[in-house]
């Protein structure tokens, strides 16, 4: 995403972070878009609305783009965050349950140098993924400024992850791949996963011409040196509000969520999450109405807010936790009764008789 973490009270005023920009078919910036209208302000709730998903306590906020993993007992929590603040770079939070939460510190406590050179006047680490293959966890992460298609996608490995250290123990890998104000893509937002024949893919991109996807090397978890194709899955009309890409495979399909619209802009964030599903993982991926997510479709799997007087508003950039018990779907949503704060959210996720996904 187009996004990054501040300290909280410049967060719920940042100007919005996404529809700020978009590029014709070489790639080329087009001047932002108009702002929209002034909306009219929703009347804020009496009394708080009953949890969305499971209730959880702790350490929740500030949570932007959330990723995370299971190890032994212990859930794993990534999100973005800024050298400037109290997230640091990488933040990281551990559960036992699912539902409480505790701040563990950095993985990253400064930027690498391969990312300032790539990205000049990059100060953050923005929305992770992480996978385990093998005995190594490998944690994807995006390097970018606002605005800007001038990005990278790094890797970085472990052998463990440390709970109460969390910055011990990574080694930096360097970029996967990068983008450039010459490419009509933009590399942040990484999403890896496994296709029934082993082979390794890596989906991501955040507006311009929308969600793209490349071949990861198994062993090495960086691009695949025999297939440099760059697969294209999913798109927008300008200004090409859509990004936060994660694919799953369940029954026989593979699953692509993505968030539409508006991300960072606090109780005014409009994003939203849909799907789409295709029995290949380049696609294409098709919504329950048939409609290709290259042609801007999508099966609304989570709306902005839950009714008019919502608490919590801008649902979106999701990661799927798969585990034997049953599924979750995991995300940030800005919190009206905190000034907008953007929050960590867990709903279970099941499928229909169909095979869609359902939060809940």
């Amino acid at each position: 995403m187009i996004r990054s973490t501040l300290p909280l009270a410049a967060l719920v005023l940042l100007a919005g972070c996404n529809g700020i920009s978009g590029s014709d078919a070489s790639g080329n910036i087009k001047a932002p878009a108009a702002p929209a209208p002034t909306p009219t302000p929703t009347p804020t709730p009496t009394a708080s609305p009953t949890p969305v998903g499971l209730a959880l306590t702790g350490d929740t906020m500030p949570v932007h783009d959330p990723a995370i993993i299971k190890d032994g007992n212990t859930y794993y929590l990534f999100a973005t965050g800024s050298v400037s603040d109290r997230e640091g770079l990488l933040a990281t939070r551990t559960s036992t349950d699912l539902k409480g939460w505790t701040w563990r510190g950095p993985a990253y406590t400064a930027l690498p140098a391969w990312a300032t050179t790539a990205v000049p006047g990059t100060s953050g680490i923005w929305a992770p993924d992480i996978v385990k293959r093998g005995g190594e966890f490998r944690l994807y992460y995006s390097v970018s400024t606002f605005g800007s298609n001038r990005s990278a996608i790094g890797l970085t490995t472990t052998n463990a992850l440390n709970t109460n250290t969390p910055s011990t123990g990574w080694t930096d890998k360097g970029p996967v791949i990068q983008s450039s104000t010459s490419d009509n893509f933009n590399a942040i937002d990484p999403a890896v996963f496994t296709d029934a024949d082993g082979r390794e893919w890596m989906a991501f991109g955040s507006f311009w011409s929308g969600i793209k996807m490349v071949r990861l090397d198994p062993a090495t978890g960086l691009r695949l040196a025999s297939d440099q194709t760059v697969y294209a899955l999913a798109s927008r009309p300008s200004p090409g509000a859509i990004e936060a890409p994660f694919v799953v495979r369940h029954g026989d399909y593979y699953y692509l969520f993505a968030s539409f619209d508006s991300c960072c802009k606090g109780a005014d964030s409009t994003y939203n999450t849909v799907v789409g599903r295709s029995k290949t993982p380049t696609g294409p991926y098709l919504d329950k109405s048939g409609k290709s997510m290259l042609d801007g479709g999508g099966t609304l799997v989570l709306a902005s807010g839950q009714g008019t007087n919502a608490r919590y508003v801008g649902r979106g950039h999701v990661a799927v936790l798969q585990e034997s018990t049953g599924d979750h779907i995991v995300y940030h949503a800005y919190d009206r009764e905190r000034n907008g704060a953007p929050t960590l959210q867990i709903q279970k996720l099941v499928w229909d008789a169909d095979g869609w996904p359902v939060a809940q």
